[in-house]
C-alpha cells in the first residue's frame, strides 16, 4: 500500500509532502484533537483510489475530494497512530489555484541536536503547490519562525537533522517528489483538495 508507508514522504508529496518538517516559536500542544470519522473517510478515498488505479482505465481521469478538515484529521491520526517523535503537527489550509498555507509544530526534546535549534518550534508557510508530469513540489512564497521571517534554507536544515534522527536520506525543500501511486494531478480550492487519478 503506497499511500500508507512510513508519514514523512507522504507529506513530503503532499505537501508535505506533499510534503516539509519544520519548527517555530515555543508552543506545547501536541497534535490537536481530529475527527476519526473524517481520518477514516480519507482511508477510505485512499483504499479507493488505490483499487481503482489497479483497474484498466481509458476514459477521463477520475477524481476524488477531500476537505481541509478531513485531509488534517487524517494527518492528525498518522502523526497519533505512528507516533511521530519529531513532527507532532501538520495544519494545512487549501485555497484556489494550488495555494496553500500551513502550520507545522515540531518537537525536538530529547534528541541529539545542536544546541542553537529550539527544542520545540512551529513553523508557517504560504506556498504554491506545483505539479508537473507526476511530480509534486512546494513552492514557499513566506516562512515565518513564529512571527519572524526566515528563509526557506531553514527548513533544509530542519529536513537534514530529521533525516539523520531517523536514519533516512536528506532531502531539499526545493525537491520535486513523486506523487503518490495513480495520482495525476492535485488541483486546490477554498478548503476543499481534488486528486486525479
Amino acid at each position: 500500500m503506497i499511500f500508507r508507508s512510513s508519514l514523512a514522504p507522504l507529506l513530503w508529496l503532499l505537501l508535505v509532502p506533499v510534503l516539509l518538517v519544520a519548527f517555530c516559536q515555543k508552543d506545547t500542544q501536541a497534535t490537536p484533537p481530529y475527527s476519526l470519522e473524517e481520518a477514516r473517510k480519507v482511508l477510505a478515498a485512499i483504499d479507493k483510489i488505490e483499487a481503482e488505479t489497479l483497474q484498466p482505465w481509458s476514459g477521463r481521469p477520475r477524481s476524488l475530494t477531500i476537505t481541509e478538515s478531513e485531509f488534517n484529521s487524517y494527518i492528525a491520526y498518522r502523526i497519533e497512530s505512528e507516533k511521530e517523535e519529531i513532527m507532532k503537527e501538520l495544519r494545512l489550509k487549501f485555497f484556489d489555484e494550488n495555494k496553500i498555507e500551513g502550520k507545522i509544530h515540531i518537537d525536538l526534546r530529547g534528541q541529539d541536536v545542536p544546541r542553537f535549534i529550539r527544542p520545540e518550534m512551529d513553523v508557517y508557510f504560504s506556498a504554491n503547490l506545483l505539479i508537473n508530469n507526476g511530480q509534486a513540489k512546494v513552492d514557499i512564497q513566506e516562512l515565518f519562525l513564529g512571527d519572524e521571517p526566515i528563509k526557506p534554507f531553514v527548513l533544509d536544515l530542519v529536513i537534514a537533522i530529521s533525516a539523520r534522527l531517523n536514519n533516512q536520506e536528506a532531502t531539499s525543500i526545493n525537491d520535486w517528489y513523486e506523487l503518490p501511486y495513480g495520482i495525476k494531478e492535485i488541483k486546490t480550492e477554498k478548503g476543499k483538495a481534488t486528486f486525479y487519478y
